[in-house]
């Protein structure tokens, strides 16, 4: 299990270089940025790029809905991104028929990206098993680790199904560490409980309480003992929540590190 680190799109570069140049030193293997209308997560990952020229970086994820493949293809290529160090997540934003659409979108992806590593965001069980027989990785996002562990066995039926190796299972886990760790992590989820009806229907199938999917942790020690439940997970994304500053976000990397 390695662990990556995660932030929201549009961190400003002041903080977002140091940031990942803390992350390098504390061993983390990735950097993540999510993407939304307001800011393209590879904007970000180029300054992690800059400040931290070993890591691998990772966007999770890009809608189709909203950009299209020619569209990343070019800011790949606008940014400078090195299609080695890159795992794409892709995903079916608002689209009717989202396992069509993300089948009938792999073959440009390989095409318009070669060399990046594609990875797609899957929540329900038919999304899991295309991600196991056909993308490079799988992006859970919102699970707990029980659930996570359900869904990487419909990974792995996939991946058998078309003969091939399991590939690399990632996951965000929104980790707030601290003395308001509940209220963050509540605030974040909230947030996404109601976004739309994938949402709606994903938290439902996990029946957990508000305000708990996700680590709220007093300290690092009760983190780390949390983020050790996510065993299902290839590369735990640790999510963090805290105000947008170095201190603050490199406080919940550093409680939330590699520990080996």
């Amino acid at each position: 299990m390695s662990r990556a680190f995660g932030v929201a799109a549009g961190l400003d570069p002041g903080v977002a270089r140091p940031l990942a140049a803390r992350c390098a030193e504390l061993g983390y293997g990735s950097m993540w940025s999510n993407d939304h209308p307001g800011a393209k997560g590879l904007a970000t990952l180029a300054e992690f790029a800059a400040a931290a020229p070993a890591i691998e970086l990772g966007v999770a994820v890009i809608a189709l809905d909203r950009t299209p493949p020619e569209q990343i293809a070019a800011d790949v290529e606008e940014l400078g991104i090195d299609p080695g160090r890159l795992w794409l997540g892709v995903g079916a934003g608002f689209t009717k028929k989202p396992l069509t659409t993300m089948r009938e979108a792999l073959p440009q992806l390989r095409e318009l990206l070669p060399g990046v590593k594609l990875v797609l965001a899957a929540m329900g069980p038919k999304m899991c098993e295309l991600a196991g027989g056909s993308f490079d990785g799988v992006f859970f996002n919102w699970m707990t680790p029980g659930f996570a562990a359900g869904a990487r066995e419909k990974v792995e039926a996939g991946a058998a199904a078309a003969g091939r190796e399991t590939p690399r299972v990632f996951g965000y886990v929104r980790t707030a560490v601290g003395p308001d760790a509940a209220e963050r992590l509540a605030k974040e989820e909230s947030f996404y409980r109601d976004l739309h009806k994938g949402y709606r229907d994903h938290f439902d199938r996990l029946g957990e309480p508000e305000g708990t999917v996700g680590i709220a942790a007093p300290d690092s020690t009760a983190a780390q003992d949390a983020l050790a439940a996510y065993g299902a997970l290839d590369t735990i994304v640790v999510r963090g929540l805290a105000s947008a500053k170095v201190e603050a976000m490199s406080a919940v990397a550093e409680a939330a590190a590699p520990t080996s």
